[in-house]
């Protein structure tokens, strides 16, 4: 069976459009592939965080995955601090990796022209490392990603091939070269105030996103106020008609009813009508997470998967970090039992 790492950052609560696009589809990769599903709390420090509120969005995060259908039992879930190989392998990434392939990255070049170079942590250039270790630590054959990372494993694949040609003996590699699993997306969700732009959690207007944990009235409210058009007719046409049809897109990704379908249920019928309906099926969707949510967090029930997902994850990082350190010389030479 092949083996899938994703690295999930708990920087705020995910969205409807986060789960509708990417979580959904995780629940189904646990079924055909060895998983690691990890919440990564060390990307998030490359910029300033509160601690008690960085420790809170992870557990919470972690919690949400299990709610959304993530099983323990078929996928490793854990946290990346709690595993020390990742820090140790970054290291030792970092060393074989050259300071022009991180500037190069989109992602320091944004903030460091954006602050100025004095103005970003250190962290912010070094933490492709990291994620390089991330993948390689699990021996990861595919990593699913949007296009906005697919930089970073362009970065991973070319350290993998430089350490096992330059580590690599008698054409034994020492570490698994991944692959780019392009993530399959279950529909791409837009604001709700600003249907040309993608939904986003940290959208600074808040009615332009539904959170995964937002109350029933908030949701219902939010959709009343989302952005239409004057024609009042329900229709599938993202060009000429995106707020419309980013709703139908929201609607047949909570019921499982194809948007077809849905427009010719709610023909003649108005806006008003549509949204009440569609806020409905969203409260619906998201309420059985939310009770299984709040479940975990009530509960010694996250905190014994995390902690177990944590020992599975040593077990394979810490023999990944070893064969690396062989292979480049750390430590003394292991000695024969």
């Amino acid at each position: 069976m092949e083996t899938i790492f994703s690295g999930i950052q708990p920087s705020g609560t995910p969205t409807i459009g986060n789960y509708i696009g990417a979580m959904k589809q995780f629940i189904d990769l646990q079924n055909h592939y060895s998983c690691y599903f990890c919440i990564v709390d060390e990307h998030a420090i490359t910029v300033p965080q509160d601690p008690l509120k960085l420790r809170q969005q992870t557990r919470s995060l972690a919690a949400l995955y299990l709610a959304v259908g993530l099983d323990p039992e078929k996928a490793t879930i854990f946290i990346q601090s709690e595993v020390s190989a990742h820090a140790e392998a970054a290291w030792i990434i970092q060393c074989n990796t050259t300071i022009g392939e991180l500037e190069r990255m989109t992602q320091f070049k944004d903030k460091s022209q954006k602050n100025g170079r004095t103005g970003v942590s250190a962290g912010l250039l070094t933490y492709p490392p990291l994620m390089v270790g991330d993948i390689v630590l699990y021996n990861a054959n595919l990593v699913p990603v949007g296009d906005d990372q697919k930089q970073h494993l362009e970065l991973t694949r070319d350290f993998v091939e430089r350490f096992n040609k330059r580590y690599g003996q008698a054409n034994q590699e020492v570490l698994v070269l991944p692959e780019v699993k392009i993530a399959e997306q279950g529909g791409r969700v837009m604001s709700l105030q600003d249907p040309t732009k993608k939904m986003s959690k940290s959208d600074t207007n808040s009615k332009g996103f539904i959170s995964m944990l937002d109350e029933p009235a908030i949701i219902r409210k939010k959709i009343k106020s989302a952005v239409t058009d004057s024609t009042g007719i329900i229709e599938y046409d993202p060009v000429n008609k995106p707020g419309i049809s980013n709703l139908l897109s929201i609607f047949s990704a909570s019921t499982g009813r194809p948007v077809e379908e849905l427009v010719a249920d709610y023909t003649g019928k108005g806006y008003g009508e549509f949204k009440t309906d569609l806020a409905e099926a969203v409260v619906a969707l998201l309420a059985p997470i939310q009770e299984r949510y709040h479940e975990l967090l009530a509960s010694d029930e996250l905190d014994d998967i995390l902690d177990k997902g944590a020992d599975q994850a040593r077990l394979v990082a810490n023999k990944t970090l070893q064969r690396m350190k062989n292979a480049i010389g750390l430590g003394r030479k292991p000695r024969k039992r």
